[in-house]
């Protein structure tokens, strides 16, 4: 009688958490590049049935014990390419991410192209994370400043500008990849790390498109509809503990 509460509970945890992340992915809806969160499920250890003196049809007989929460992973579905016309939006047309170099050195990576350039003529996201840039012909961070009007990048993530009148190729933004579909970590703020089994590399499959954002990929009917299955097998959970409750009440009235 005790494992139906616990299992309940689990199940009451697990759907809780899984209604959280559809939630956030409601919220996000028209966040810029935003990717939503795929969940799925595992089941807890399995319990024997086989009592000392009950009788069982089949001694080899297991009962589940509940379920939790598995691996969460940002879905790479594309989302629709909108036009702005900014000089420092930009938009992948494929497959990949920009990268950001942290404050401690390390490198995060980001769909979301919603760039600008801050006054040290460094381009940065909007949290003022720079960008990952591979600079070329002497060129280096913020040497020559970068003109968010006057600045140019083309397909292939090549930054040109011009440089006392002449057409001046500053540098390269390259896109990064890895192997496997669930390599990389959402951790907030449209920020993504490499799971620790991940081989990060260079994309070779996509356009960066200037002037354009990607738009966020949440499906808004998608969503609801998942919403409310989960709500449900939240219910059934809790009807579960209530049942059981019930139970040990007519046990205990007992005379």
């Amino acid at each position: 009688m005790f494992n139906i509460f616990a299992t309940g509970k689990s199940g009451l945890t697990a759907y809780q958490e899984k209604i959280d992340y559809i939630s956030n992915d409601l919220v996000n809806n028209e966040t810029t590049g935003y990717k939503r969160t795929d969940v799925n499920f595992k089941d807890l250890v399995t319990d024997t049935l086989n009592r000392k003196g009950t009788p069982l049809v089949n001694e080899k007989a297991v009962t589940g014990t509940g379920v939790r929460l598995g691996t969460n992973y940002a879905s790479n579905k594309q989302g629709n390419l909108i036009t702005t016309g900014g000089k420092t939006d930009l938009a992948i047309d494929g497959k990949g991410y920009f990268g950001l170099t942290q404050s401690d050195g390390t490198v995060a990576y980001t769909r979301d192209g919603n760039f600008k350039v801050d006054s040290n003529g460094v381009l940065v996201d909007t949290s003022g994370t720079k960008v990952y840039v591979e600079y070329a012909n002497g060129a280096s961070e913020g040497n020559p400043a970068l003109d968010s009007q006057n600045i140019s990048i083309a397909q292939n993530g090549e930054i040109s500008m011009k440089v006392d009148g002449q057409e001046t190729v500053i540098g390269n933004i390259p896109v990064f990849t890895s192997i496997g579909d669930k390599s990389f970590v959402p951790v907030g703020n449209n920020h993504f790390v490499p799971a620790s089994d991940a081989q990060v590399t260079l994309s070779n499959d996509y356009n960066i498109e200037q002037g354009y954002l990607e738009a966020s990929n949440v499906d808004t009917a998608e969503a609801f509809s998942d919403m409310v299955l989960t709500t449900r097998a939240f219910q059934l959970s809790s009807k579960a503990i209530t049942s059981a409750d019930d139970m040990w009440g007519m046990i205990n009235s007992m005379r």
